[in-house]
């Protein structure tokens, strides 16, 4: 078998399997090499699909016991069988898994489960992990190399992670039992969200944030309001603590914290999750064989426009470059990337790159907040709505949120939305087109919108902005 390939992707997540994919469609001879035994990477393994899967199931469960009852309908006794419930879940990651790995078979992408390294701009080393070739070193030529190697949990030196006490994201999607309690570090997205699962499975959470807020990047109306929600559920949060040491007793975790004036607080609980963020993973890739740079981040430093390293033919994209940690701009960069190295257009508009809290209520936003607008001195009209006027979300008993937007005061063209309510995950999709078509408040002001539909709420939010909403 050949070992020339005009393509070699490292990484098999959502970045490098959208890029291989994308550059066999264009006739490019394509390798695809992950550490893991199954595709996907993070996002399909350990991350964004087990977490929904999770999150999906929890939903239901605390709908069944919170919330039917106001519809007429009573359920007696509920009983949570939570080894089918991840048993569930394990199925999906599969399946999803095995969606990629026939997509490698359907565009003919070459798959090889093993560690790779760079010897040199060219030339990739792999170490096969599994089959007849297990532990057999092997080197592809490659005209083009493709770095997609994601990201891990961000470690806390105050935390020593054992995966039964002091957990990762990775672990707490694959729990044996539901904690009685757990104490998250980190108030961001995948600590809010796994707080979430485990919440309504009856879990009390307790959240400590460095920060002085959940959400930091989010705008502060909206994050406020999120908090406040999630308080409502059962959440209990400490901002402006440091945890400082860990210790194990028994079957407990005791933490101590400090706050800015110096008070200590100390802290018990049966899981520890940790959930700071996630940092690039470069290690053992062989970078300076092939001298690339890393940005002082440590990420790795790429042309905006081109991917391109500073090395010729050596290309990045995903969590292991700057810009959001997100599956779905990774994909784009990914696809993008495989055009340019095709010597073909290829761009994202990272204007208009969606993010979404799965919580419940869902957050979703497009685009700048509030705070992020003052500044950089932009001048801003806003405009806001909540979903209690919202006939579809009184109708469904969620009238829990609200939409606000932000435009440029002399244009009026948008600069943010932001959802949070419910379905909002596909709600910001409309707010997307608009922001790649460059419109204004008043386009989607004046787009008829179907009645009654959740969606009329971005509609008389963007009616605000000109304070003309017609609903309140």
């Amino acid at each position: 078998m050949s070992l020339e390939f005009d393509l070699a992707v490292i990484g098999a997540g959502p970045g490098g399997y959208t890029a291989a994919i994308r550059a066999s469609q264009l006739g490019l001879k394509t390798a695809i090499i992950d550490k893991r035994e199954t595709l996907g990477g993070t996002c399909l393994n350990v991350g964004c699909i087990p977490t929904k899967a999770l999150l999906d199931s929890s939903e239901k469960f605390y709908k069944v016991n919170e919330k039917l009852s106001v519809h007429g309908i009573e359920v007696p006794s509920v009983k949570l069988d939570f080894k089918k419930l991840m048993d569930r879940k394990n199925k999906i990651v599969s399946e999803v898994c095995q969606g990629v790995d026939f997509l490698m078979k359907k565009n003919k992408i070459t798959r090889y489960h093993a560690a790779a390294s760079l010897k040199n701009s060219q030339e990739v080393e792999l170490e096969i992990l599994s089959g007849e070739n297990k532990n057999k070193k092997i080197t592809l030529n490659a005209k083009n190399i493709l770095l997609a190697t994601g990201s891990v949990p961000v470690d806390i030196p105050s935390l020593s992670v054992d995966g039964k006490h002091i957990i990762t994201s990775d672990h707490a999607v694959n729990l044996s039992k539901i904690p009685k309690n757990m104490i998250i570090v980190g108030a961001g997205v995948i600590g809010l969200e796994l707080g979430s699962v485990y919440s309504r499975l009856g879990t009390k959470i307790t959240v400590i944030e460095l920060m002085p807020r959940l959400l930091p990047f989010v705008d502060k109306q909206i994050a406020a309001f999120m908090q406040r929600s999630l308080e409502s559920q059962g959440f209990k949060f400490f901002f402006e603590e440091k945890v400082t040491s860990s210790e194990i007793k028994q079957n407990a975790v005791v933490l101590k914290t400090t706050d800015n004036s110096g008070k200590v607080k100390e802290f018990e609980t049966e899981v520890v999750l940790t959930a700071i963020g996630r940092k690039p993973y470069t290690e053992n890739l062989g970078l300076e064989n092939a001298g690339i740079k890393l940005t002082p981040a440590g990420k790795i430093s790429i042309d905006k426009k081109t991917y391109q390293t500073n090395i010729k033919g050596i290309y990045a994209v995903g969590d292991a470059v700057e810009g959001p940690m997100l599956a779905h701009k990774a994909e784009e960069e990914g696809i993008a990337a495989a055009e340019i190295i095709a010597q073909k257009p290829g761009h994202v508009n990272y204007e208009a790159i969606p993010s979404v809290v799965y919580t419940s209520p869902e957050l979703a936003w497009v685009g700048l907040s509030e705070e992020n607008c003052k500044e950089n001195n932009i001048e801003v009209n806003t405009g806001t709505f909540f979903f209690r006027a919202n006939a579809r979300a009184k109708a469904m008993n969620e009238a829990d949120g609200l939409v606000k937007v932000i435009a440029h005061k002399k244009t009026d063209r948008l600069l943010g939305v932001f959802i949070a309510g419910p379905h909002a995950s596909e709600l910001i999709a409309e707010a997307v087109v608009a922001f790649e078509f460059a419109a204004s408040s008043e386009d989607i002001a004046r787009s008829v919108h179907a009645h009654p539909t959740l969606s009329e709420a971005l509609r008389e939010a963007a009616m605000a902005v000109s304070k003309w909403s017609i609903h309140s």
